[in-house]
């Protein structure tokens, strides 16, 4: 994971990663709630199911560059098969390439499982 992304930043550009991150992760979450508990047919539901699970791990920060990937399908298929709003995929589909390209940021379980350790060599 360490090579997909140079740094975990901390501190403000942390901070607008996580907000960043949990307002996208929170939107995935409703919007596959939505669509998938108003009893859409198989094909349209499908995404629905991905996006759901892309939100879930965008809001922990797990697998980040693989929930973004998830989401970007998700709304992709979405918007192609006509399930949404256009603008609302559109907006979840470029906030999640956002968080691809900038990664998961300190908060999160990404950062704690993959971030950069300090090693201290002792004489």
């Amino acid at each position: 994971m360490q090579r997909l992304f140079s740094m975990f930043p901390n501190g403000w550009p942390g901070s607008g990663l996580l907000v960043l991150r949990l307002a996208t992760g929170g939107l995935l979450l409703i919007d596959g709630a939505t669509c998938f508990g108003s009893g859409l047919r198989w094909g349209a539901s499908t995404p629905a199911i991905l996006g759901f699970a892309a939100g879930l791990l965008m809001l922990i920060g797990l697998w980040t560059p693989v929930g973004s990937l998830m989401a970007v399908i998700s709304e992709s298929w979405m918007l192609l098969v006509g399930g949404i709003v256009p603008q609302t995929a559109l907006l979840l589909l470029s906030m999640s390439v956002a968080i691809a390209m900038l990664g998961p940021g300190s908060w999160s379980i990404d950062a704690v499982l993959f971030g950069r350790r300090r090693l201290e060599i002792k004489d």
